[in-house]
């Protein structure tokens, strides 16, 4: 559990932004603070760690809920927010009426009246019903590009013990995946393990890249298909898929393949966007003249009606 810093602050947000905002600012953070990005900087890998961990809290609408009234503490394991806001509510009338008990009588007070019957008093002697459980590891797994997208199962050596994990589709970078009771022992006969909580990071793909669970891609096409048009074969997360270059296509075309971007469960699937990148032949005396006769045509409109 990292604590300290307040975790708006981390991601430079303020208490009432959304959860759109909280991914954005986390996703930018992420970029900049990427050890991979920084090897010469020593705190870049805990500064992006501090910000994994604000992401994960604030991200998740329990837990922001729980770290807004409670703060850190809120996120404890086997933190019971009924009981502490009892014992919030008995500390203020308390306050408000010194030495009043807890039933407006004489000045006895039961802890029962509290916490519960199944609950201990504040000094040790007793402590919540509840199973031990083992302290939680963190761990980091860099995964190619196309595995974020398609998910899959990976196998892991987490201290000295072979650890299956599968991760879904659409994992980002920074994506937190807790897997329960594979972090540290049991502490004791019929207690649980920890849980381990792995921290994804994503390789750069050389030419897709991803905008939320939109993919994007740049194409190259020939000067003959961007002229008179052609069938092109698009890679996508489900295969190739062939796609029509319109006649007369310049770099600046973008065509929108629906429903073949990123695929998360629960969510409408992404789209992929095709930015067509035409590539000029190789410098020749064929090529020179022939680009100079139809320059010679061109040039005149070409930036015509472009004036400040």
């Amino acid at each position: 559990m990292m604590a300290g810093k307040d975790l708006y602050s981390v991601l430079g947000l303020s208490r009432d932004a959304d959860s759109d905002a909280i991914r954005k600012a986390f996703r930018k953070l992420a970029k900049e603070l990427h050890p991979d990005r920084n090897p010469n900087n020593p705190k870049a890998e805990a500064s992006f760690k501090q910000a994994s961990h604000a992401y994960d809290v604030l991200g998740d609408p329990k837990k922001r809920k729980l770290y807004d009234e409670f703060g850190e503490d809120g996120l404890r394991d086997g933190f019971d927010p009924e009981q502490h806001r009892r014992h919030r509510e008995w500390a203020q009338r308390q306050q408000r009426h010194p030495g009043q008990g807890s039933r407006g009588g004489g000045g006895h007070f039961n802890i029962e009246d509290l916490f519960g019957s199944d609950s201990f008093d504040i000094f040790g002697s007793k402590a919540k019903r509840r199973p031990a459980k083992g302290h939680d590891l963190e761990s980091e797994l860099t995964i190619d590009f196309a595995d974020a997208i398609r998910g899959g199962v990976f196998n892991l050596t987490i201290e000295r013990k072979p650890v299956q994990i599968r991760i879904p589709p659409g994992a980002e970078e920074g994506s937190r995946l807790r897997i329960p009771e594979h972090g540290g022992p049991a502490p004791s006969a019929g207690s649980l393990a920890g849980d381990l909580v792995l921290v994804i990071h994503v390789k750069p793909h050389p030419h897709f890249r991803r905008e939320g669970d939109d993919l994007h891609l740049n194409l190259p096409v020939s000067l003959a298909e961007a002229y008179h048009g052609a069938k092109v074969r698009v890679p996508t997360v489900d295969g190739a898929v062939t796609l029509k270059v319109p006649r007369a296509t310049s770099s600046a075309t973008v065509v929108r393949v629906r429903g073949k971007g990123v695929a998360r469960k629960g969510k409408e699937p992404g789209d992929v966007y095709v930015h067509f990148m035409i590539q000029v032949p190789k410098e020749s005396p064929e090529v020179t003249k022939l680009v100079d006769a139809i320059s010679a045509q061109d040039d005149r409109d070409l930036r015509q009606g472009i004036e400040l």
